[in-house]
């Protein structure tokens, strides 16, 4: 078995892979790609090589946590201090010591989250780091590229993670695409590009495919919509440094999504 260190991680999309190999399934979906100089490969001791740091910054009521210069798509983890524990929502490629002592110094994690497959990066890397289980939703277990035991699988539409945290999968993007719900304070959504946010602050977008401008199955996201609608949250936190919604996100949530239905009238659904 490959050492930890040594895993292949795609410099494309982040995924670590548990053995080498000449191609990445994540990018040659279609909802990611292969860039046009082919296929590049580095390791974890790769990523945290050259002038690459640690990013950790306070956003509202939770930590973003990356890395900077950014590697692979760029998003950012977000750390929940919850009365529960602290969770992490989504996962970044970069995990050093600074983040480790960090996560730590402010009582650890009690799991890890994640919206889908193009953030599973080195999720196990974390799960080993601090202890904890990593909850994936079952309907995108073919896209893992490290199997772990630390990886819990849930089915259904809905699970509670916590006492006060509610994963929902709403099937955007990816058929596991989900998003998690806090119950806390006015509540906050925590989406990353599952429900996307854009320049455009007044709306949200759903796309099967953002690099390749797929847009998704109308059904879907009239799915999605009515399946938020009973949720309670003020907030909507997307998966980029300043991708916040700080007030309205239910509102803005719903009118984007009948919007969206509007322009695709017609569409295959």
């Amino acid at each position: 078995m490959t050492g930890a260190s040594t895993m292949p991680i795609c410099a494309t999309c982040g995924m670590q892979y548990a053995q080498p190999r000449p191609d990445c399934p994540i990018c040659e979906d279609e909802r990611q790609y292969v860039p046009p100089g082919g296929q590049q490969w580095t390791d974890l001791a790769g990523v945290r090589s050259g002038e690459r740091t640690a990013l950790i910054r306070e956003q509202g009521d939770v930590l973003g946590i990356g890395s900077e210069p950014k590697f692979a798509i760029g998003q950012r983890a977000l750390l929940l201090r919850t009365a529960a524990g602290n969770v992490l929502w989504d996962c970044v490629s970069y995990l050093d010591d600074e983040i480790i002592k960090a996560i730590n110094d402010l009582g650890g994690l009690i799991g890890i989250a994640i919206s889908h497959p193009h953030y599973y990066t080195t999720m196990v890397e974390w799960a080993r780091a601090f202890g904890v289980p990593v909850h994936l939703h079952a309907n995108d277990q073919q896209w893992i590229g490290r199997p772990d035991p630390a990886i819990r699988l849930w089915e259904g539409t809905s699970t509670e993670l916590a006492p006060g945290l509610t994963l929902i999968n709403l099937g955007v993007h990816f058929a596991g695409g989900t998003v998690l719900h806090w119950d806390h304070g006015d509540g906050a959504l925590f989406t990353g590009d599952i429900v996307q946010v854009i320049p455009d602050r007044a709306h949200v977008a759903f796309m099967y495919s953002y690099p390749n401008l797929i847009p998704e199955r109308p059904s879907v996201v009239r799915r999605a919509a009515q399946m938020l609608e009973p949720f309670r949250f003020d907030a909507l936190y997307g998966a980029w440094w300043d991708a916040v919604i700080p007030t309205g996100a239910h509102e803005i949530v719903q009118r984007s999504a009948a919007r969206y239905l509007r322009y695709t009238l017609g569409s295959v659904s």
